[in-house]
């Protein structure tokens, strides 16, 4: 009698797309054995990175389920699926009662090459329009304007996208908002750097310097609300280093995933670069970007 497969097919992290009844949109999870019990970590089409507990993997059909975030079902989501030849495939409740459909694929390992050729820097906004721009929705207002040589979101709205994509870079920018505002920086579309009004808390993955939901600052470099601030960071592969107001605060770490809000869940491919404009006013200056090709 054929046996189905271990739960060797159903570890490690997985690339999801969801078919949403307003169309496809990405989630990511991650399934684990920790003391012969499977556990795992998820994150939904909003939100931050969230542990759930119960998982089962048994005849070959996986199943979890965890609370609501910030989504708005009546009761916990609930995942099944099964594997296939090219990852999984499955279904999940949505928020108004109905069966939608998901598959996943294996996140690839996005291991940083040993050494990189860095590209010159170019800038991708020239400070006198939106050339090179695109607003991310256009079911939502769009509220960015170039003025003064800044890239403006006057309230909320629409994000902002890069119409070229990038895979490996160093990113430089300025930016400043106001008391009590919010945004946020998506590298390749996918991976958000915070942006927020949290001077003088302790540091954490949902303020700013962090990876949302993912990755803590050593430490909380952020100014106050109406400064001016800076952020350099680096790129390679799913590794990341982030350097806030001069201060170095992520050092070489792995993003495990992607962030609530991302364009799409295919991390194996370049992506844009995109200013969150959903949350509040922000201006931006001195954007520039240097591509790095690894080194033959």
């Amino acid at each position: 009698m054929s046996q189905g497969p271990g739960r060797e097919a159903v570890l490690g992290r997985w690339d999801v797309t969801v078919e949403g009844s307003d169309g496809p949109y990405p989630s990511w999870f991650e399934i684990r054995e920790e003391e012969g019990v499977l556990t795992g970590s998820f994150v939904g089409r909003v939100g931050s990175a969230r542990s759930f507990g119960k998982v089962s993997f048994e005849d070959g059909k996986l199943e979890f389920s965890l609370p609501v975030q910030y989504e708005s079902h009546p009761e916990d989501m609930k995942f099944t699926a099964e594997v296939t030849s090219g990852g999984l495939a499955g279904t999940t409740n949505a928020e108004d009662g109905s069966t939608l459909r998901w598959t996943a694929l294996r996140a690839p390992d996005l291991k940083p090459a040993a050494e990189y050729q860095w590209g010159e820097p170019i800038p991708l906004f020239n400070g006198q329009d939106l050339s090179g721009w695109k607003p991310r929705s256009p079911a939502l207002p769009n509220h960015w304007v170039a003025r003064d040589g800044m890239l403006v979101n006057t309230e909320k709205g629409s994000d902002l996208v890069t119409e070229d994509e990038y895979r490996d870079f160093r990113l430089q920018l300025e930016f400043q908002y106001p008391e009590g505002s919010n945004s946020g920086i998506y590298l390749r579309g996918r991976y958000e750097v915070q942006i927020q009004d949290d001077y003088g808390k302790e540091p954490g993955s949902l303020f700013i310097g962090g990876v949302y939901g993912f990755v803590t600052p050593t430490k909380n470099a952020g100014r106050k609300a109406g400064e001016w601030q800076s952020y350099d960071i680096t790129l390679l592969g799913r590794h990341i280093t982030v350097v806030l107001n001069g201060e170095k605060v992520i050092d070489d770490q792995e993003i495990p995933g992607i962030t609530g809000g991302a364009l799409d869940s295919d991390e194996g491919q370049p992506g844009p670069i995109f200013l969150q404009g959903d949350h509040g006013p922000v201006n931006f200056r001195n954007i520039r970007l240097a591509s790095a090709t690894p080194a033959r």
